[in-house]
């Protein structure tokens, strides 16, 4: 057992800034029946014509080259257009265009400006990445207590990356009392959701014992499904290592549960 967790351990905290920081800060393109069976001319047309909604999807077809050829400058004037009518949805992806230098030049604090425009409107996603911005002290003072105050509100909006990021946190102790009863908390939520990272840490959890009680068969089970669901960490090793300790009659049982698990988890 020691060995299985000096591994989930290494894992643990190398993937903690490459992972939860960079891979959030993905685009999400919000589209609805409205946004993809419109024309594009009636898009345009209602969106010169101040529709903020209009200017929204429009910016998405320009952003995802759905129908238009792909323009990202135009797709960032739309969404400004959507974001200063105040379409949450427009001022995330704006702010997502300042984060990631698309259609404008890259620029953190305008970032920041319209993640919290939106944030503050409950969207989950702008939470999630103000709270991110904080965290890494991008275009705002660095302050993890600010950053897990916004996380958690995407968190129990039900937002499964901060679900996960907040699990690290509890588990680091960053921003939060260190409890790892906390972080199997937070972790199990994300991985009931399909969050491949969490399901693989979630069976550290039961392999070690922190936080929930040592459980080699639920730990097999977790890391099983997590590589079925393509975890970007790669469990395989971790897998051999258990199996060589469990008993037949406890891969098997692990196996049945992992099925039972893959059967009952969406898939993200």
């Amino acid at each position: 057992m020691k060995s299985i967790m000096k591994q989930t351990t290494l894992l643990f905290t190398n993937r903690k800034g490459s992972a939860l920081l960079a891979a959030a800060l993905t685009f999400i393109a919000l589209l609805t029946t409205y946004g993809n069976e419109e024309s594009i001319e009636s898009l345009k047309k209602k969106s010169e014509a101040g529709d903020a909604e209009a200017q929204f999807y429009l910016g998405v077809r320009y952003h995802e080259g759905e129908g238009i050829p792909k323009n990202d400058i135009e797709a960032a004037q739309w969404y400004r257009k959507a974001a200063e009518q105040g379409i949450a949805e427009g001022q995330f992806n704006l702010g997502v265009m300042y984060d990631h230098g698309q259609g404008v030049s890259e620029n953190n604090v305008e970032a920041v400006k319209w993640y919290r425009k939106a944030a503050e409107q409950g969207f989950a996603g702008a939470q999630h990445h103000l709270g991110l911005s904080y965290a890494k002290g991008e275009g705002v003072p660095k302050n993890d207590i600010e950053a897990v105050e916004w996380i958690r509100k995407a968190a129990e909006q039900g937002y499964a990356q901060s679900q996960f990021y907040l699990g690290f946190t509890y588990s680091e102790g960053e921003g939060v009392p260190k409890s790892d009863i906390e972080a199997v908390k937070w972790f199990r939520k994300a991985a009931e959701q399909g969050h491949a990272g969490a399901q693989w840490i979630l069976g550290s959890m039961y392999s070690s014992g922190k936080g929930v009680e040592e459980d080699e068969v639920e730990a097999y089970a977790w890391f099983l499904l997590a590589k079925a669901r393509g975890s970007e960490v790669k469990v395989d090793k971790i897998v051999e290592l258990l199996e060589k300790q469990l008993t037949v009659e406890q891969r098997a049982e692990g196996q049945a549960r992992a099925a039972e698990l893959d059967r009952t988890i969406p898939k993200e």
